[in-house]
């Protein structure tokens, strides 16, 4: 595989059905942890420019989360989370009980709280993915920045440069107390490690 973009039909419906299992193992994490009851639209997967997805997140100068999780031993890349106000807000009201004014009010333990549930979402799409696969996947603890999204793309872009304009990014509305809020997850495999995904999937 040269580049997200080679995806044919079949590997896009596997990679989308590994983000439905991931979704729905997200949805019950996230209501343990808000106790809380959680539901979640179906996932929606899409290949997209580098360029795109500043539009789709709202622009260079929106301010959102971000939160970088490093994936290691058989599968190298990384999963960004885009977490925008809406989220963080149902987040810190929910579980802290701390209305949620602006980026610049999160505290310490606001911010804790953010790194906390996105790990845990993390951890369920890799267990999904791992579980399928039989891959030993493991992650690094995450990394929080508070910046506009312009910003925040830079690290990734930079990165995973040279594979590409394009990635993958998983978007799902999750709903809690009257409450929908979107998730955005770049997931980004180095090629070598996508190639060894799809093997084991046995989809060439």
């Amino acid at each position: 595989m040269e580049s997200y973009d080679s995806f044919n039909e079949l590997q896009r419906d596997v990679i989308r059905e590994i983000g439905n299992i991931g979704a729905g193992n997200a949805a019950t994490a996230l209501a343990g942890i808000l106790n809380n009851k959680v539901s979640i639209t179906v996932p929606q997967l899409q290949i997209i420019d580098v360029g795109e997805i500043v539009s789709v997140l709202g622009g260079p100068e929106r301010e959102v989360v971000g939160v970088l999780v490093n994936m290691t031993d058989d599968v190298e890349g990384m999963l960004l989370y885009i977490l925008d106000d809406e989220f963080v807000e149902m987040v810190t009201e929910l579980l802290l009980g701390e209305p949620f004014d602006n980026y610049r009010s999160i505290n310490e333990i606001g911010l804790s709280a953010l790194k906390e549930i996105s790990n845990i979402l993390s951890g369920s799409y890799i267990n999904a993915l791992s579980s399928m696969t039989n891959l030993d996947i493991r992650l690094s603890a995450p990394e929080i920045a508070i910046d506009m999204v312009g910003a925040i793309l830079n690290y990734p872009a930079a990165q995973f440069g040279e594979m590409g304009d394009k990635l993958l990014l998983i978007e799902e509305d999750f709903i809690s107390g009257g409450n929908s809020v979107k998730s955005h997850m770049l997931i980004m495999p180095d090629l070598e490690s996508l190639t060894l995904i799809l093997n084991r999937l046995g989809v060439k």
